[in-house]
């Protein structure tokens, strides 16, 4: 073995040493694929929803139940927007609190971005036959944002405090004292005269008419819209059990218990 340099030999005995500690630049990129595959799926469907509700929400549901006018009360809208919960409580359930505040933000950022774009892209291709002034359109997008991530973080904390108890009690109470959250700030924030520093109010949704469209009472046309659109949130979060607990199912093993 004459003219080996004694680390050269070490090498040539015991190859796999030089392999037996992986390089720190390789962990660090193993550990963002991992991240990225886990926080994108969930990112793409809240995503998804905040689009589609944000859409919808142009379009008044049309029909009647006895005396109660639909179309006076609710849109399309209301019925994709509170499976934003449910994207939440899912990335909560499986990743934890961290991962689902990360959700939420990026939904948070699609939500303004949304609020502000979408009804002047829709009048343009003529989906839509009203505009909305600019100053009001930022202060619907203030109270869609503020809404949505304030809603959205309580119905995470709610969660987090009940994960250890009864597999629906988390999911449906935090998204049920979301959407109380939710629904009050919007509405409160984007119509209410209370807030007109913020932008011009609306004349319509201030108008008085009997609350809910049938009540002898009368109220601010806004109140009505915003029971009806609570109603729709809470009927959702306890129907959205179902797929929660089917999709929740087929994790063996939650990363966060």
């Amino acid at each position: 073995m004459a003219g080996f340099d004694t680390v050269e030999l070490a090498k040539f005995r015991f190859p796999e040493r030089r392999l037996s500690r992986p390089l720190p630049g390789s962990i660090t990129q193993v550990k963002k694929m991992k991240f990225s595959s886990a926080y994108l799926p969930f990112v793409a469907v809240m995503a998804l929803v905040v689009v589609a509700s944000n859409i919808l929400v142009q379009f008044p549901v049309a029909g009647q139940i006895g005396a109660l006018s639909l179309a006076d009360l609710l849109t399309w809208g209301a019925f994709t927007y509170p499976f934003a919960f449910l994207v939440t409580d899912l990335a909560n359930r499986r990743y934890g609190p961290e991962m689902a505040r990360r959700v939420v933000f990026a939904g948070f950022m699609v939500a303004v971005a949304c609020s502000i774009l979408i009804p002047p892209l829709m009048f343009r291709y003529g989906l839509i036959g009203f505009d909305t002034a600019a100053d009001r359109l930022a202060r619907i997008a203030i109270a869609s944002g503020s809404a949505f991530l304030l809603a959205q973080l309580l119905d995470i904390t709610v969660f987090n405090r009940l994960r250890r108890q009864s597999w629906w009690r988390a999911p449906v109470i935090g998204s049920l004292a979301g959407s109380v959250l939710d629904t009050a700030m919007f509405f409160t924030v984007a119509f209410s005269s209370a807030f007109a520093f913020i932008g011009p109010d609306d004349a319509f949704a201030l108008e008085a008419a009997p609350l809910l469209g049938v009540l002898p009472v009368e109220a601010a046309r806004w109140m009505s819209w915003a029971l009806g659109d609570l109603a729709v949130k809470l009927l959702i979060a306890v129907f959205a059990l179902i797929p929660y607990r089917l999709i929740a199912a087929r994790w063996s093993q939650p990363a966060v218990a």
